[in-house]
């Protein structure tokens, strides 16, 4: 599997998944470890530390997300997984230099269109097990749209 991709084209490919096969899997993975770094990054970029705090927050949290995939694609595969050095890169995030609180209700969507992508294909998912660490990853997306939603508060309250 190799990758011309950045984060955004990654997530775009992720979105139109019906149901997750091991390859998918490892797509998402790998898209979930980024998640931590675009996070970090739009932390780095909007210029207050209590909003940026919250969004480092949901960072750490994607990683989280990637150890429950490599866990569920374990089940899928029988055995011990550990992803490949591949897999393991992380996707470049282009950013502009400076985000403002505009660009937040857009990620707030993603990350609420994150846990509905979980949910149906938890829904889909055959092994009860690999399908109850999609929901818990459901379930957090929502959390980091809610912390998103709170990130935005504290922008326009501070301006």
């Amino acid at each position: 599997m190799t990758d011309e991709k950045d984060f955004f084209t990654a997530a775009t490919e992720v979105i139109g998944l019906e149901q997750l096969d091991v390859a998918a899997m490892e797509l998402l993975f790998k898209l979930e470890c980024s998640g931590e770094d675009f996070y970090n990054a739009i932390a780095d970029r909007i210029g207050n530390e209590e909003a940026a705090e919250l969004l480092r927050r949901n960072g750490r949290e994607e990683v989280g997300h990637a150890q429950r995939l490599q866990r569920a694609i374990a089940i899928k595969l029988g055995g011990d997984y550990t992803p490949s050095p591949e897999l393991l890169e992380r996707y470049p995030i282009p950013l502009p230099d400076t985000i403002s609180a505009d660009l937040l209700p857009i990620i707030v969507q993603a990350e609420i269109d994150g846990d509905a992508g979980y949910q149906r294909w938890a829904d889909r998912e055959p092994d009860p097990e690999v399908a109850k660490l999609l929901r818990s990853n459901g379930s957090e997306e929502t959390v980091h749209g809610e912390r998103v939603t709170a990130a935005i508060e504290i922008l326009r309250q501070a301006s």
